[in-house]
């Protein structure tokens, strides 16, 4: 099992470091200083190192095969071009930590704090995000294809230009967040809350938006082309035209800025002009019973000569 001691023990760290290294082939000429908290080119770290403390530590390019670090301490660490490979993460402490440029396959994200943490230009497809706290995060230029956001507190978050193409994005607070020039078609943003958030430009092809509020929203130049605008309220979106809202599909419960429209995903047309309940679905008429078989008549007498 792989743990280490505080920072302030470094000898207590290196030698954990080692038996790591041992336990790890080519990862031993990975360790050169620890007393200034620099562990230059970790090439493998695996094992257990369950809320163990590394702040403010150089991991530059290492790599986390497998690892739980679930609740670990990586305030502030230098984590960049790092690869994250099977590692769980869950619960850790990422914040302000600079994971630009890394690489994360197969990764646990879920509950850990990644505020004002940098994770640009990285790698991040098919991730687990799932209520991690992340308000300020840099994600921009991020390749997070299918990976999953749900609950996860994006406030002021940057995902500009970002690949998002499948991600979750339920029940998230993203308020302030920007997805400006976003890829984001067929992701899901049901129930979340994107108030004064930036979508301009962003492509939502197909997306599903359904209950989600865009107070103050920016949808300028954003393409809705098969977006699906179930009960989302739209009536405070900034930058919509129709031409936009032609090429999207909604019902009854959505709201749009007045004097625009949208066409219902069977066909029918939908204006918002105030809050009016859904009208009750009218009763299936009952199907008329079957009538009853006539009896067989019965077989006539012989004729008589």
């Amino acid at each position: 099992m792989f743990r280490t001691a505080p920072s302030s023990h470094p000898s207590r760290l290196l030698g954990a470091l080692t038996a790591l290294a041992i336990a790890l082939p080519g990862a031993a000429h990975a360790l050169e200083r620890t007393g200034d908290k620099e562990v230059a080119r970790m090439f493998s770290l695996g094992g257990t190192c369950a809320k163990c403390e590394l702040s403010g530590r150089k991991l530059q390019g290492a790599q986390f095969n497998g690892a739980n670090f679930s609740g670990a301490a990586l305030v502030g660490s230098d984590l960049r071009e790092a690869r994250f490979l099977g590692a769980n993460f869950g619960g850790a402490d990422l914040s302000r930590a600079d994971l630009s440029d890394s690489q994360m396959i197969g990764a646990n994200f879920s509950s850990a704090n990644l505020s004002n943490a940098r994770l640009r230009d990285v790698e991040a497809k098919g991730v687990v995000f799932v209520s991690a706290t992340m308000p300020h995060v840099d994600l921009r230029d991020t390749r997070a294809e299918g990976s999953n956001f749900s609950r996860a507190n994006l406030a002021g978050a940057q995902f500009n230009d970002a690949s998002l193409q499948g991600a979750v994005f339920a029940k998230v607070d993203a308020r302030g967040a920007t997805f400006r020039d976003a890829s984001m078609q067929g992701a899901n943003l049901s129930a979340g809350r994107f108030d004064q958030a930036s979508f301009r430009d962003a492509n939502l092809d197909g997306a599903v938006l359904s209950g989600a509020s865009f107070a103050g929203a920016d949808f300028r130049d954003a393409s809705l082309r098969h977006a699906m605008l179930y009960g989302v309220d739209l009536s405070r979106a900034r930058g919509l035209e129709q031409g936009q809202l032609d090429e999207a599909c909604g019902d009854n419960g959505t709201r749009l800025p007045s004097g625009l429209t949208i066409r219902g995903c069977h066909g029918m047309n939908v204006r918002w002009t105030g809050w009016r309940p859904t009208p009750a679905v009218p009763a299936v008429p009952a199907v008329p019973a079957v009538p009853a078989v006539p009896p067989v008549p019965p077989v006539p007498p012989p004729p008589r000569y």
